[in-house]
């Protein structure tokens, strides 16, 4: 049986739940992950970044009154205009999902038209709350701290409790990584460049200044490899980031950060409008850049751009990757485009500098401080990438070879038997192609892959529980992006209602990629 609770509104993609006894077929046709558990580290990591959160802010917001205090008007109010705006950005976009989420619950709780009594009074103190959170720009706090609560019900529940726990725990993560993200490279990153460039100018770092510059910068890196943590762990296809890992791509992107908002501080304390032409034009070309590369996050084109150039944004400071597939070429242009400036910004400002208020064995220093940074964030990269990549290091014997090499036969019915992305044409054989020298064929290496017409038996393993499965029909999105569950609030709020009505935890499945007669035309080719 198969019950279709739509999405919510019209023009939604359809959701199934398929029952045990469904079809056999479509139950064999994925394979089901081991289930994952919430542990103690990942409540304590979620405790160090709301602890990182709390000192971004707060030493912002004390700089702020230092400079107030001070009389230094102008600073201050760069400091918080920094601090203010995209906070309040924030703030509305997680009140908006919000906002969706507690109408949608109440909605399918069978709520009435006319609230009254206990239960009326309770959803109005839950509105008057978040609006209260909301407004004292401490949403993010909330949602971390609600984070914790899934997590750690998740551990408490019964067995079919805590994966519903779990699921609304992952989901409110992927919510408070998305906006945190935005957050940081909205206020941490500017913040970061405009104190630098105050301590170049007076030459010298006061202890407050030297504080926000540096929560903003632990905000940024922590912000990039905790979204990346999240991303991973969130998709059952992927293998999920270790703490350790995590750690190095913290200091992978602290001191490639670090380096480039050096180098843009030198290089506003002297050209300060030239600082701003060369910014916005890096930005549109890496915009650009991302729009060519065809990305597929978001559900609609529009907040396909929104993001894009976002993201856009993100590339001004650091690598992002937003495409499926090998990313090492691409990352080797993104950071030898970022060297090439990182050293033009340096050198400029070195020929230009003051030299009344800093002395040239300062300048020399701070040059040495942006090449030794930029190196050791590369040399971090180069650690997470050998040894602590999660698919196994990437320089490994296993990832090193000929590009069509003979591999065993898929087992039937595993995921890797469907064909994902067959081509839409074929380039035909010529006559003088087809007749070759003689030997000519035997000596060429295979192309395609032939699969033998007996398949060896596949090794016996324990018989699997039988499940319900979720099938959504949208076919799956390609990592580095979101499962559509995950952005589609819709989508996420009819799969919880389904897991928790369902006496047994069910398996999501999306439409395979490929259309039969697709699939058929490209095996006809070959």
């Amino acid at each position: 049986g198969a019950v279709d609770l739509g999405g919510g509104g019209g023009g939604g993609p359809a959701v199934l739940l398929e029952s045990p006894e469904g079809d056999g077929e479509r139950r064999a046709a994925g394979a089901e992950p081991p289930a994952r558990r919430y542990r103690l580290r990942d409540g304590c990591w979620v405790f160090c970044a709301l602890l990182v959160c709390f000192a971004d802010g707060a030493s912002d917001l004390w700089l702020a009154a230092h400079y107030y205090v001070r009389g230094q008007r102008w600073w201050f109010g760069l400091t918080l205009l920094f601090v203010l705006l995209p906070s309040l950005v924030v703030q509305m976009l997680s009140l908006r999902w919000f906002v969706y989420d507690f109408a949608a619950s109440t909605k399918d709780s069978g709520a009435g038209t006319k609230d009254s009594g206990p239960r009326g009074c309770c959803r109005l103190c839950v509105w008057l709350l978040q609006g209260l959170i909301h407004l004292l720009q401490l949403g993010q706090v909330w949602r971390y701290l609600r984070t914790l609560y899934l997590g750690l019900q998740s551990r408490w529940q019964a067995e079919h409790r805590r994966r519903h726990f779990y699921w609304r725990m992952m989901f409110e993560s992927a919510d408070i990584s998305m906006l945190r993200l935005l957050e940081a490279f909205l206020k941490s990153a500017p913040q970061l460049v405009l104190q630098l460039s105050i301590m170049v100018q007076q030459n010298s770092i006061e202890p407050l200044q030297g504080l926000s510059a540096s929560a903003s910068l632990v905000s940024l890196a922590w912000m990039i490899a905790s979204y990346q943590k999240v991303l991973r762990d969130s998709r059952e296809d992927k293998m999920p980031m270790s703490y350790k890992g995590a750690v190095v791509q913290i200091l992978w992107h602290f001191f490639t950060i670090a380096a480039r908002a050096i180098a843009f501080a030198l290089f506003a304390s002297v050209f300060q409008l030239y600082f701003g032409i060369f910014i916005v034009t890096h930005w549109c070309i890496m915009t650009f850049w991302i729009i060519q590369g065809e990305t597929d996050f978001c559900m609609s084109k529009w907040e396909e751009i929104i993001y894009n150039m976002v993201v856009g944004i993100i590339y001004i400071f650091c690598w992002f990757n937003v495409k499926e597939g090998r990313s090492r070429y691409r990352m080797c242009i993104y950071y030898i485009i970022t060297l090439s400036e990182n050293a033009a910004l340096t050198i400029l400002w070195f020929l230009y500098y003051d030299r009344e208020t800093t002395s040239d064995f300062d300048a020399l220093i701070l040059v040495c401080v942006v090449s030794s940074s930029f190196a050791l964030g590369i040399f971090f990269m180069f650690i997470y990438y050998c040894l602590l990549h999660p698919n196994g290091p990437i320089f490994s014997h296993r990832n090193v070879g000929c590009i069509f090499r003979q591999e065993p036969p898929p087992v039937p019915g595993s995921p890797t038997d469907a064909v994902t992305s067959p081509p839409r044409s074929l380039p035909r054989t010529t006559g003088g192609e087809r007749e070759g020298a003689p030997g000519e064929r035997d000596s060429c290496v295979p192309v395609f892959q032939v699969r033998p017409r007996t398949l060896p038996v596949p090794a016996a393993r324990a018989p699997r529980t039988e499940r319900p499965v979720i099938r959504i029909d949208l076919p799956r999105k390609k990592y580095p992006a979101w499962d559509a569950h995950f952005i589609d609030r819709r989508l996420r709020k009819t799969i919880l209602a389904l897991e928790y009505a369902s006496p047994i935890t069910p398996r999501l499945q999306y439409r395979t990629p490929g259309a039969p007669q697709e699939v058929l035309e490209y095996e006809t080719t070959v």
